[in-house]
């Protein structure tokens, strides 16, 4: 079996989840990858057959996207000339992690898909948003990587179609313990705000992966590491808390290790408001901005915040044999529609 496995490459999450399946998918059949996207600070351990700039999110310093550098990012002629090169009719399987280029190439060339991972969830109107909807938000995760078919993942079962994180097998096989230090991950915001609040507290250690630094680098109570799936692993392992910003699979692996969260969303990133109001079922402190009441909060929240716990309702095997069996699914319904219209012309030529 031939699987294509279409990867956005905004940020680490999507790439940290790949990295954890290949093995699994690899046990069904030969898997080339197609990267879509440029700012991912994780080097893709994984077999990259098509690679592309596609539509990439960026951030800012303070918070929030940067609209300016992602638009002139953009290039509609290349993503369709894109869509239209990539051979997705040559597999027996494609599966995609919320790629529009994939998308458009199975729309183009009428090749049936699945669409797997955080984003396929939000495609049930159970799946939590924030009271006040984003009408532009809404639209873009139910149709920027449209699908035959969807398989979601998300904190908990929503839907019937929407099942458990994937969380890596490091972090399934750890001794988790509790070395007292906080780590914190915030690329949408720079070194320099998060170091100018955190280092006011400094009866707390902080360990704060940075994009910027190229070594570990301590500057009193806190220590700057540089992006590393491997590093940052260990540090939440050995953590007291965790401080990130709304994602799915930090907070994920957080909450199953039982550590405590704060979570602050990208400003302008409606996925993310929506996380963050299925966080709060977690108890999971929502921050908004980074200003002089941040040090109040972390305080109170050390004090007297409690740690949620996640659990898996189904191991990855699992999740993937079900990715597996729909794509099956698609292949034989594709293949009985061949057929039926080919009698069809057989019935009109008589």
């Amino acid at each position: 079996m031939k699987i294509l496995y279409a990867i956005q490459a905004t940020g680490n999450g999507h790439i940290s989840r790949a990295i954890e399946l290949l093995p699994f998918l690899q046990q069904y059949g030969e898997v080339d990858v197609f990267l879509s996207g440029s700012n991912s600070n994780l080097q893709p351990d994984l077999p990259v057959k098509f690679r592309s700039k596609g539509l990439s999110l960026f951030y800012g310093n303070r918070g929030g996207l940067d609209y300016l550098k992602m638009l002139s990012a953009f290039s509609p002629s290349r993503i369709w000339k894109e869509a239209k090169e990539l051979p997705v009719e040559k597999y027996d399987a494609v599966i995609n992690d919320f790629e529009s280029i994939t998308a458009l190439a199975c729309k183009l060339k009428n090749v049936p898909s699945i669409n797997f991972g955080h984003q396929a969830s939000f495609k049930s109107t159970k799946t939590p948003r924030p009271s006040k909807k984003d009408i532009s938000g809404e639209l873009l995760l139910k149709h920027y990587a449209s699908a035959t078919s969807y398989v979601g993942l998300h904190f908990e079962r929503y839907d019937d179609f929407i099942y458990s994180p994937v969380i890596k097998d490091e972090i399934l096989r750890a001794d988790v313990k509790d070395d007292q230090h906080i780590t914190v991950y915030l690329s949408h915001y720079s070194d320099e705000i998060v170091a100018k609040y955190l280092k006011r507290l400094s009866s707390y250690r902080f360990e704060v992966f940075s994009k910027k630094v190229r070594t570990r680098t301590t500057e009193n109570n806190i220590t700057f590491i540089p992006v590393d799936n491997k590093a940052f692993n260990q540090s939440m392992i050995s953590s007291h808390a965790v401080i990130t910003g709304a994602g799915f699979e930090t907070p994920a692996e957080a909450l199953y290790m039982g550590k405590k969260l704060m979570c602050l969303p990208i400003k302008g990133q409606y996925e993310q408001l929506c996380n963050a109001e299925a966080l709060k079922k977690f108890n999971v402190p929502i921050i908004h901005s980074i200003d002089d009441s941040f040090m109040n909060t972390i305080e109170q929240w050390m004090n007297t915040g409690t740690a949620a716990s996640l659990q898996l309702s189904h191991s990855t095997y699992e999740i993937v044999q079900t990715v597996m069996e729909k794509a099956r699914d698609l292949k034989t319904e594709k293949l009985n529609a061949h057929l039926l219209s080919e009698e069809d012309l057989i019935v009109m030529s008589y």
